[in-house]
């Protein structure tokens, strides 16, 4: 009692219950939202609203022409150079005709221009503020995740085999597949995906939902994408050794695709096995030297390129395809299509695969601005970077393009190359225009082994990433988890499957971590208003006759029955057991009690009415356990009294005491609480007070005050007076209370 009086009276300020602190510091009513706000239209907010959809308004006026002009078109030169290799690789990813894949590289660069947020800093320019001139650097296109995602799909349905047909050559009647049939199929069936892709993601920009990349943690995105890196990778086997395979859909296609080429490597084209392999170590060792070298090169070396140039002359001069059987691109149509209205019947069957590619392609674009946007210092706007990338796909769907991302490669181009601004990507679509109105149709010769070796080269990024493995280990074991089932899952389910498979399972482990977190008994470091864990903390000690119970999660329907059970069980006592021996002492005691009743109306019916006593004196504690036994006191009143009898305690009815007085529950961490748990809340006040121990709540947020008054939870048994600002102010409370309690009891002389 000497410790919790000395505690009093260190406090240095006034302690008040959140009903005191209400009425000082005069809360204010909750607002109240309605559905609908009332909203003007004037110039400035048209204005507002228009620099905020079409950001290149706001800076381009303020574009530095003669700082920044050059460096953006050499770099513009740099990445269209790099798009096109690449287009026409992850066009063959993609299951689709080369030049969609040189499409896919223009259209969707070029309407970046003028919708995309993602900007960087620029050091020489110190005149215009960051505020003041956003410059993108982000470089939107074909992207290898996405080609694969759309690979699967067209070959589910759109396979070989729904475009055989039976050509009779020499007399011998041949089946073979029609690819002209099946091309421009697949071009109608991506197209339709893309639009569909498209405006799933400007909805949802335009409804605020960019957070919804929130539930595609880091490592469930790494894990995808390194599954997905493996699918590529299978993928592009056939090309590399030259074999014909069946096409494979579905859960665990991507095995039997495997098995396949497994069984069929001894008809491997050694000639393009041969023109594989050393074009993948020449791109492999020229982009190691590109990357040693990087800050004594003016620009990288452009080896995909100068391998797709000689293969290509190589090709057409030995005349491959004839003499060694080697694959070649085939015909690429010059000049631009015009546009194409989708077949709406396939929305049906692909929503699904639309809104994961949507969902997906967001979230590595997003990834990658905000990799430079921390970078360079500045914000990216997410919601806004969702419409403009579902722009460049609903549009670029029209012009026969597929759904597209930005590529960390091209980006990194286009920074380390002088860019500022995404005039720059403007200067690489001028590129892929003019490859695809006059160049194009030159690489028809090209072999296909040479865009695979692209490809598989290209993945060397995404299969560091399994490095993770040994970071998460040792940091954090879940992440771990989810890598693990993440990768696993879109190995074994394919990647449309196997992405909705891995963001449940991400929930499931937030929830599951909510669900069991940590409990612990709270103690005060001396000298201090600090409380800490007494399991980890040696120097804090618990406050005399207080139990301080925190959890590290908040309060909902899925643990807070976990919360009252933890504690109970921290408090040291069987509350429930104790609840129950009370519950039949009580019992017994009134069954006592009437029988007394009914002996002393027996004995008052015997005397006569002169002897009989006004009052009936209670025996003594030692007569009384003569009398009915040992731990049950009966209590007997006069029946002149007309106050009620006094509530049996736990020490009169022979129980044992809990060591505490009060507990103290620490809300801090409990940001939101629902009607479950206000009434679990309800039932640990009501048997914690059944055992002589008195609740209260300390550091309850504010919102989740407002949701215990709007649950009913607060009563004349559970008041604002239970409820206080800090844990000290609770623990000193506390002892006063009792302090003056143990005054007010003590005799006078």
């Amino acid at each position: 009692m000497a410790a919790e009086m000395v505690l009093s009276h260190r406090v240095p300020h006034k302690v008040l219950s959140e009903a005191d602190l209400e009425e000082v510091a005069q809360r204010k009513p909750p607002a109240k939202r309605g559905c609908l706000r009332k909203t003007r239209c004037s110039a400035s907010t048209a204005k507002s609203l228009l620099f905020r959809f079409l950001p290149f308004l706001h800076w381009l006026p303020r574009y530095p022409v003669k700082d920044w002009l050059l460096g953006d078109i050499a770099s513009g030169f740099s990445v269209g150079i790099m798009h096109l290799p690449q287009g026409l690789a992850y066009a063959l990813l993609a299951g689709l005709p080369p030049v969609t894949g040189l499409y896919s590289s223009f259209y969707p660069v070029f309407l970046y221009f003028f919708f995309g947020t993602s900007r960087h800093n620029s050091v020489e320019v110190l005149v215009l503020t960051l505020d003041s001139l956003p410059t993108p650097c982000l470089s939107p296109g074909p992207f290898a995740v996405i080609s694969v995602m759309i690979g699967s799909l067209t070959d589910s349905l759109m396979p070989s085999e729904k475009f055989l047909e039976t050509v009779n050559i020499n007399g011998t009647n041949i089946t073979m597949v029609n690819e002209e049939q099946r091309d421009a199929a697949r071009v109608e069936l991506v197209a339709t995906i893309t639009i569909l892709t498209g405006i799933f993601q400007v909805a949802l920009g335009l409804l605020q939902f960019g957070f919804v990349v929130t539930y595609l943690s880091d490592p469930l995105v790494r894990g995808y994408t390194t599954a997905a890196s493996v699918h590529v990778l299978i993928s592009q086997l056939k090309n590399v050794f030259g074999v014909s395979l069946n096409e494979h859909s579905g859960p665990l296609s991507l095995f039997m695709t495997f098995i396949e080429i497994c069984q069929k490597l001894p008809g491997t084209n050694v000639g393009t096995l041969v023109t594989a392999i050393i074009a993948m170590v020449a791109i492999f060792i020229v982009k190691e030297l590109n990357h040693k070298f990087a800050a004594k090169l003016p620009m990288p070396i452009p080896i995909e390129l100068v391998t797709i140039i000689i293969s290509t002359g190589i090709s057409y001069g030995v005349n491959l395809n004839a003499k060694f059987g080697i694959s070649v691109v085939g015909n690429i149509p010059s000049g631009l299509k015009p546009p194409v209205v989708p077949n709406v019947s396939y929305f049906g069957q692909v929503a699904g695969n639309a809104f994961a590619i949507a969902v997906v392609g967001y979230a590595i674009c997003i990834s990658l601005g905000k990799i430079f946007a921390l970078k360079h210092g500045y914000k990216v706007d997410s919601n806004q970077e969702l419409i403009a990338l579902g722009l460049c796909n609903f549009l670029g769907g029209f012009f026969q393009c597929f759904a597209i991302s930005c590529s960390m490669s091209r980006s990194l181009v286009q920074e380390s190359t002088g860019g500022n601004s995404q005039v720059a990507g403007v200067i690489a679509s001028l590129v892929i225009l003019v490859t695809i109105l006059k160049i194009g149709e030159l690489f028809r010769d090209l072999p296909k082994a040479i865009l695979a070796a692209i490809i598989i080269v290209n993945l060397k990024g995404m299969f560091k990433q399994f490095n993770d493995l040994c970071v998460l280990w040792k940091s954090n074991r879940v992440d771990l988890m989810v890598w693990i089932v993440t990768f696993v899952a879109t190995l074994m389910l394919n990647l449309d499957i196997g992405l909705g498979a891995s963001v449940v399972f991400g929930l499931l482990t937030v929830i599951f971590r909510t669900q069991l977190p940590h409990y612990s008994i709270l103690g005060r470091i001396a000298d201090t208003d600090v409380y800490r864990d007494v399991a980890e903390y040696q120097m804090a000690q618990e406050v005399p006759g207080v139990k301080i119970f925190c959890s590290s999660s908040t309060l909902y329907f899925a643990n807070v029955e976990l919360y009252a059970e933890a504690l109970k069980k921290k408090s040291g006592i069987n509350v429930d057991r104790l609840i129950e021996k009370k519950k039949k002492a009580l019992k017994k005691l009134k069954k006592q009690q009437k029988k007394a009743e009914k002996e002393k109306a027996k004995r008052q019916k015997v005397l006569p009415p002169c002897r009989r006593p006004l009052w009936t004196p209670s025996l003594p504690q030692h007569a009384e356990d003569r009398v009915n036994g040992p731990g049950v006191a009966v209590i007997e009143l006069s029946r002149a009294e007309d106050s009620a009898p006094p509530e049996p305690t736990l020490r009169t009815l022979g129980l044992p005491q809990p060591g505490f007085h009060a507990i103290i529950l620490d809300f801090s961490p409990v940001n939101f609480v629902d009607t479950v748990s206000i009434k679990i809340l309800k039932n640990i006040f009501r048997d914690f007070r059944e055992i002589e121990v008195d609740v209260f709540v300390a550091s309850c947020p504010v919102p989740v005050l407002t949701q215990l008054e709007q649950g009913n939870f607060f009563s004349s048994a559970i008041t604002k007076h239970c409820f206080f600002p800090s844990v000290h102010d609770a623990v000193i409370h506390i002892s006063r209370e009792r302090h003056q309690a143990s005054v007010s009891t003590q005799p006078r002389c």
